[in-house]
């Protein structure tokens, strides 16, 4: 017969080895990031100087140098339902697009010197609604716009709601989680690349989820109009999935029309008091190409919202 002791001793037989496991695999993952912030660090003092040599215009002109630790850390989850992490190395690359372009993108050359992790996908409905019912997130249900919620990104968020997720996830797992800086989203996005997308100088729908259509007439294959589940594009050389289009993810900068010598160059967000506009990257489900390019920029006010703007998620580490 089993009884309530007997119940008792099972699960401190099978649950506490879990849990014991868990607790064990949080300083192991301590330690790796320590490692790897460490390696980094001596990398970044050993190859940086020839950049530091040369002249703005040489160094602007200069390919993207990325600083990886090789076997270093490169994905984790703080817990079982918190987003997948992929580690981005440090680096050093040129924002903005080229004057050829004809874009309003000043380039400018930003130094991200040390490594932090990005969401590996867009965050879905189902991490936010689990946010909303461990009572966090301000309660916010978002519409889904009948597409479906489950793996889908979420979209009808605000960069004050953006800010509030990565708030709750920051309580739940004592973890820096924030959201990007303009320049971290781009390098992120870039991954070693200087085309207008991490594909090339072109892109079609089979590479990711945008308007397509010469005359934004659809629906059809090349105009789904509506979001997909995440990670049903190829992933960029770093890691990550639909960082051109499906939804335009939110970061932490204020809006500017253009970079001036006010723009931080060390991959820190661009931010003022009191201001009310924030920037929005990658395009959506709805944008032409032109949008989706890795340089490219939108804004809206703190409190918008829009059945095209969701978020994707940083860790310092």
């Amino acid at each position: 017969m089993i009884t309530r002791r007997t119940l008792a001793l099972l699960a401190v037989t099978f649950l506490a080895p879990a849990a014991a496991e868990a607790g064990a695999a949080k300083p192991k993952l301590e330690a790796r990031i320590g490692e790897l912030k460490a390696k980094t660090a001596a990398l970044v003092a050993a190859q940086r100087p020839h950049l530091d040599a040369l002249s703005p215009p040489q160094r602007l002109a200069a390919p993207p140098a990325i600083w990886r630790v090789p076997g270093g850390l490169t994905d984790f989850k703080d817990c079982s339902r918190c987003p997948q992490m992929v580690v981005i190395p440090a680096g050093e690359f040129t924002m903005g697009s080229p004057p050829s372009d004809k874009q309003a993108e000043t380039q400018h050359r930003v130094t991200i010197a040390a490594p932090f992790a990005v969401s590996k996908f867009e965050i879905t409905f189902d991490q936010w609604d689990d946010c909303v019912k461990n009572r966090g997130c301000g309660g916010y249900r978002p519409e889904d716009e009948g597409w479906g919620r489950g793996k889908r990104p979420v979209v009808n968020l605000s960069w004050e709601n953006a800010r509030d997720y990565v708030s709750w996830l920051s309580v739940k797992t004592g973890k820096p989680y924030r959201l990007l800086s303009e320049a971290e989203w781009e390098y992120a996005a870039r991954a070693g690349t200087t085309t207008p997308f991490w594909f090339g100088a072109t892109i079609v729908p089979s590479q990711a989820n945008f308007d397509g259509s010469t005359d934004g007439s659809g629906p059809s294959e090349l105009n789904r109009q509506k979001t997909m589940p995440v990670g049903s594009f190829p992933a960029n050389a770093f890691g990550l999935h639909d960082m051109h289009g499906n939804a335009w993810e939110w970061v932490e900068d204020c809006w500017h029309d253009d970079y001036t010598a006010k723009a931080p160059t060390d991959g820190s967000a661009w931010v003022e008091d009191g201001c009310r506009g924030h920037v929005g990257r990658g395009g959506s489900w709805e944008d032409s190409q032109s949008e989706l390019r890795s340089s490219a920029r939108s804004g809206g006010f703190k409190d918008e919202l829009s059945s095209t703007d969701g978020l994707r998620i940083a860790r310092g580490l």
